[in-house]
């Protein structure tokens, strides 16, 4: 059946996504074969795909889709995360619009309804990205709560706690008041928030004063409701103004807490007054100076709840007029901050600001980065509970060793530094969430306060004896912790499965630069610590994905791009190539509609290339290598096959997606539509039908990892090979080298067309317009050999090797040589170069008027960035066509 006359990328997509998936060849059988193994980053069962998946899934589906070609097992793990907290606030917001909530059901009523969602509408993502065309082996989806995920889950934390890398402490965490659970750092966001700094005296006790004779020290805070917990006053230890009275008594007006004065490095001298109230329960870097100052974290005081409401303290001193208050103001009522500032004011201890006009205000204003919960969408409060912690710091170390010795290796480099930097200062990891959808934590408490950790309840009351009653932990553990066992856990870990065998170690992670820390590492620390090997060979960190002008893409900026929405218009193909081709190691990507209309035009081409080889008899090769060749065209687009099937096998070994995408891109558009098959239009003997129909074939192989719905369709359009499908088709291995002759004398040839076109272009002269050109006598042998393309492609009138006549000629340098095409009589020579000159003028006027702009620091500091950037375009333009205009004007003579 012929094929159809016009591309429609929706027609193939939705046909070859079910047909590859519905004959297995996501996962053909293989063996025998290496194996290459990538698993996928899980996405959130809640999740639906956006830019950044699409990046991310591009490049892997490229790298699978290459290995498969070149007869490798190759194995896309996919799978899906439960996504603790965003399930579960999914979940409980759709109970909220039926008048509903959680508290009404038990836990493992309320599990069941998110299993049930789950079931119902969860998981959207992997229809999306099977539209994105991701050849994952979907047959064996995973997720992080299947049994055998729930089982390695409960088995990995057993052990580290039996090693002593799991243990309970007390310590400050990321508090979401509104979810009622810690959140990891991943999970917080920061806002610039319109606040206060407000100044306060602190009044020194037993009539102990300063050098300079004042009774108090000065404090300032942006949090004044933390005071009621305030533990001691820090001041640098070299700081002269507080020397004498270090280790002294501090009274605190509100609470009446009697609390020392401490020196520690943390208060800097030259910031502010040098002095800083320290309140260890509520402050990150208050909990390690009070550690330095020698309070134990279960000393330290707490004044909120897990709503951020005021508590008593353990030591009592908190007024009761503040207990219940929420910690600020809140839904218009006063919470403990204002009054906490009241009763300073009141008590005279509140230091008044004076503003530029001399006006007194209670607080001076600041802007304030504040942290706030990216999905509960209130202010973190940091708390100090009991939570369970991971020893990060020693699991830290085998993973920095191997990226140190090579077994990891980090691309692109530049993001070594960063990795070893945050390894080497790792915190304790805290893996609990106070939630109820996730992995239960496995740890059982008796009535006396031990603790039986075991993977089984049965487990657990055997190790406490007979009688012993127990109560499960209530928390579950962080998303984060079941995903970072992904490499090994979806092989079917901790059974020693032959999956398990084959394809651990996995040969690459693609992942974004953002997820290094709070995924990738854990992977590595998890991997080597369970299964004595790193969990990957190389960690590919690509970009992001940013808006036109650079911004980073949000909601709140209305800048987000719907990738599926980018299918509709432009195909899926066109996306992944241009998310390929702009992939570029350590940079961020732009989006760019002119450039994924490029690709889709470049589709295009290639389909109407594919109808002219049907048109011609030419159709899908019978030969894996290249076939014989004795006519120079065919020998020289052979060799450019051999060519760029090098460029991009060398490309994809340094993992340069951008090169691989952009070699057979220039490779077919160029090469092959462009001038292969304009020099043997007319010209199609058998010979050349097989070279034409075995390149083509070569062309679809090469660009299948990056564009597979319409290479796939093209491939089984142009010959009868469903028992062939080009998924599992083979790499090419021309086993032909580039012939010097021939591509000498079509590189000449090329070289030579194109200045004829942009001469004529330059003086005005239609494309047909026929020439005379006087060639050098030692071309003669190669305008003989080249003749017909010569007559047909160069519109030449007449082929002289005699002097050029005396006049108006347009000079031509290729390769060295110089050819003259006289221009008496062919045009008014007078009027050409008058046009031209006052074209020339206009030009170099509009850019040197653009270089002004440019060079005036004014426009470039204080315009708008896309007015910059337009006129550096601009100015680039103008640039390009004043030179054009002046090499037209030197071919008048």
């Amino acid at each position: 059946m012929p094929m159809e006359k016009t591309f429609d990328p929706a027609a193939i997509e939705a046909k070859w996504a079910h047909e590859w998936e519905s004959r297995g060849l996501f996962r053909p059988a293989r063996p025998d074969a290496t194996p290459f193994t990538i698993v996928n980053p899980p996405p959130n069962v809640t999740g639906a795909l956006h830019i950044g998946h699409a990046l991310d899934n591009t490049l892997q589906d490229v790298l699978i889709r290459y290995e498969r070609l070149r007869g490798k097992d190759a194995l896309w793990v996919v799978g899906m995360d439960h996504a603790g907290i965003a399930t579960q606030m999914v979940v409980e917001r759709q109970m909220e619009e039926r008048q509903d909530k959680r508290t009404n059901y038990t836990r493992d009523e309320f599990v069941e309804k998110v299993w049930q969602w789950k079931a119902e509408s969860g998981g959207q993502i992997t229809g999306q990205l099977r539209r994105l065309g991701c050849s994952m082996d979907w047959a064996n989806e995973r997720f992080t709560m299947d049994d055998g995920l729930n089982r390695a889950v409960a088995k990995v934390f057993v052990d580290l706690h039996k090693k002593g890398l799991i243990y309970r402490d007390k310590r400050l965490v990321n508090w979401d008041p509104k979810l009622r659970t810690a959140i990891s750092d991943l999970e917080v966001e920061t806002h610039e928030v319109a606040g206060g700094f407000w100044h306060f005296k602190y009044p020194l006790a037993d009539g102990v004063t300063l050098d300079d004779g004042r009774d108090y020290i000065e404090v300032a805070t942006t949090r004044p409701e933390t005071m009621l917990a305030d533990m001691a006053v820090a001041v640098h230890p070299d700081d002269a103004r507080y020397r004498s009275v270090i280790g002294k008594d501090i009274l605190q007006p509100i609470t009446g807490r009697r609390f020392k004065v401490v020196a520690d490095e943390h208060a800097d001298p030259e910031l502010g007054s040098g002095a800083v109230k320290i309140t260890p329960g509520h402050d990150f870097n208050d909990f390690e100076v009070g550690k330095r100052a020698g309070f134990k974290p279960g000393e330290m005081l707490n004044m909120l709840d897990g709503d951020a409401n005021v508590v008593q303290t353990s030591d009592g001193l908190i007024p009761a007029e503040y207990l219940g208050l929420h910690r600020f103001k809140r839904d218009g009522k006063d919470g403990a901050r204002e009054l906490v500032v009241t009763r300073m004011k009141e008590l005279g201890f509140l230091i008044p600001h004076t503003d530029k006009d001399g006006n007194a205000h209670d607080a001076e204003p600041r802007t304030i980065q504040t942290p706030f919960g990216d999905r509960g969408g209130v202010v973190i409060e940091p708390w100090l509970t009991d939570q369970w912690y991971v020893d990060a710091e020693t699991l830290a170390q085998p993973p920095m060793a191997a990226v140190r010795d090579g077994r990891i290796n980090i691309v692109p480099k530049t993001w070594e530094k960063t990795f070893f930097n945050w390894m080497e200062n790792i915190q304790p990891w805290c893996v609990s969430r106070q939630l109820w959808w996730g992995h239960r934590i496995p740890a059982w408490y008796a009535e006396d306060g031990r603790i039986f950790v075991a993977e089984t309840e049965e487990e657990a009351q055997a190790e406490a004896g007979a009688g012993v009653a127990l109560t499960r932990d209530e928390d579950v553990l962080d998303t984060w912790f079941s995903s970072a066992l992904w490499p090994f856990a979806t092989l079917g870990w901790p059974e020693d499965t032959a999956l398990l065998r084959r394809h651990y170690p996995n040969d690459v992670l693609v992942s974004g630069f953002d997820i290094l820390f709070f995924w990738d590492a854990r992977m590595a620390m998890q991997g080597m610590e369970f299964m004595g090997d790193v969990p990957w060979k190389t960690l590919y960190l690509h970009g992001l994905v940013r808006a036109p002008d650079g911004a980073k893409m949000s909601k709140s900026k209305g800048n987000v791009v719907d990738p599926l929405g980018l299918i509709d218009q432009y195909g899926a193909d066109a996306l992944r190539f241009f998310m390929s081709a702009m992939e570029s190691q350590g940079r961020d990507i732009k989006m760019d509609d002119a450039r994924l209309a490029g690709y889709r035009n470049f589709a295009t081409k290639l389909w109407n290339a594919a109808r002219f080889c049907e048109a011609n008899g030419i159709s899908a090769s019978t030969s894996f290598e290249a076939p014989p060749a004795s006519l120079p065209v065919n020998r020289w687009i052979i060799g450019e096959v051999a060519a760029t099937v090098a460029a991009m096998e060398t490309a994809f070994a340094a993992y340069r997606f951008d090169e691989a995408a952009n070699a057979i891109y220039s490779f077919a558009w160029d090469r092959f539509c462009d001038w292969y098959l304009e020099l043997i239009k007319g010209a199609i003997d058998d010979e050349t039908k097989a070279v034409a129909g075995w390149v083509l074939d070569q062309i679809l192989v090469m660009l299948h990892p990056f564009m597979p719905f319409i290479t796939e369709e093209l491939w089984t359009g142009l010959g009868d090979r469903a028992d062939y499908p080009l998924i599992t088709a083979k790499w090419p291995e021309p086993k032909a080298e580039r012939d010097t002759d021939a591509s000498a004398d079509i590189d000449w040839l090329i070289k030579l067309v194109s200045e004829l076109r942009t001469a004529k272009a330059e003086l005005g002269l239609p494309p047909g317009a026929r020439l005379t050109v006087h060639f050098p006598a030692s071309l003669n042998g190669r305008t003989d050999k080249l003749a017909a393309q010569l007559d047909r492609l160069a519109r030449l009138d007449a082929v002289s090797f005699d002097p050029a006549p005396a006049g108006a000629s347009a000079q031509l340098v290729v390769e060295g040589e110089t050819i003259t095409v006289p221009l008496e009589g062919v045009i008014d020579i007078a009027a050409e170069r008058d046009r031209l000159t006052k074209a020339l003028a206009a030009a170099v006027k509009e850019r040197d008027g653009l270089a002004g702009r440019l060079g005036n620091p004014s426009f470039v500091e204080r315009a708008k960035p896309e007015a910059v950037e337009k006129a550096r375009a601009d100015h680039a333009a103008k640039e390009a066509e004043a030179d054009r205009l002046t090499a037209a004007l030197a071919r008048l003579g």
